[in-house]
């Protein structure tokens, strides 16, 4: 059953902004997406500052960043940074799209966020997100990113849904390659797979906000309508063949989501293999309703978990 809050914000997002599947070409449905987060998002916090800025790929495009910092800290102050990579299914959103989340969450942990603004598919199908992430992070452990950020402050990921699979695959890659310095990794209502895990991908696969055919339309035009065994595997975290190595990770499943169990069985590889992951399921919540933070009391008990963890993580 919908949370009462969660079912008047269903109502209200259905109004603005129809179902995915519908007819319409990837850039109309990105000005529709934004149109809608526009519309769900307050004014910043008034302790809140904004930065824009890029960083030059090695492949020669630019990828734009938005660092959110509270006025209340001095650089010296800050503990930590966290790496944003939003949602939208790898077609839809923006640096606009997300700033309800990414200025939230630098206002109730004190931490520096960057949000990262990647390609879009199906203009630029996998890796090209993935790719975009990785130089971002390690530009980020590197100390090269364009901001004004303590070299020695402790690095962290995120991400919603697709963002989610992002933040994962990146931590996963670079435990690959030795690198063990992201401190936390925090994965709202993620995306792990190239098909959501039972048994929610069937008892949710027409939820509200997100249903399965959703899943698998984004799917295909991100990685293509190829068997699977062709995506680059290290964009997939739960083919991996390993789950030890890890950062602290936290995973966040909404109840009424056909992706909820895709946390569940995350958390639980990683906690096999000997590592330390948390899952939480929301009650009663939906895919993408963090946008819901002002009104829903199961959105704002999700909200500070996603906080209290990252807090903790970068006190080490």
């Amino acid at each position: 059953m919908l949370e009462a809050e969660i079912a008047a914000f269903v109502e209200k997002a259905t109004a603005i902004y129809p179902a995915h599947t519908t007819p319409l070409t990837p850039p109309e449905q990105r000005a529709l997406y934004d149109r809608y987060a526009a519309m769900l998002t307050p004014p910043l916090p008034d302790e809140i500052t904004v930065q824009d800025a890029g960083l030059r790929s090695g492949a020669g495009h630019e990828i734009a960043l938005r660092l959110y910092r509270s006025r209340a800290k001095t650089r010296e102050d800050v503990r930590g940074t966290v790496l944003y990579f939003h949602g939208g299914g790898f077609v839809l959103g923006s640096l606009n799209s997300h700033q309800m989340v990414t200025a939230r969450l630098a206002a109730d942990t004190g931490l520096d966020v960057v949000a990262v603004d990647y390609r879009l598919a199906p203009e630029h199908r996998a890796p090209a997100a993935h790719d975009d992430c990785l130089e971002v992070t390690r530009a980020a452990l590197n100390g090269r990113l364009p901001f004004d950020l303590l070299d020695n402050a402790a690095l962290q990921l995120a991400g919603d849904s697709a963002g989610g699979t992002l933040a994962a695959s990146v931590a996963m890659r670079l435990r690959d390659e030795g690198i063990q310095r992201v401190r936390g990794l925090a994965l709202v209502y993620p995306m792990l797979g190239t098909d959501p895990q039972p048994p929610a991908r069937d008892t949710e696969a027409h939820a509200p906000m997100l249903t399965l055919v959703d899943v698998h339309t984004f799917r295909d035009l991100y990685w293509g309508k190829g068997d699977s065994a062709s995506y680059p595997l290290w964009t997939i975290p739960l083919d991996a063949a390993r789950f030890d190595g890890l950062p602290p990770t936290l995973a966040i499943g909404a109840e009424h989501d056909p992706l909820r169990d895709d946390a569940r069985v995350f958390v639980e590889r990683i906690n096999a293999a000997g590592g330390h992951a948390q899952l939480r399921i929301g009650t009663g919540l939906v895919h993408g309703c963090w946008r819901a933070l002002e009104s829903s009391p199961g959105v704002q008990a999700m909200h500070r978990q996603v906080c209290d963890f990252l807090a903790a993580q970068a006190r080490g």
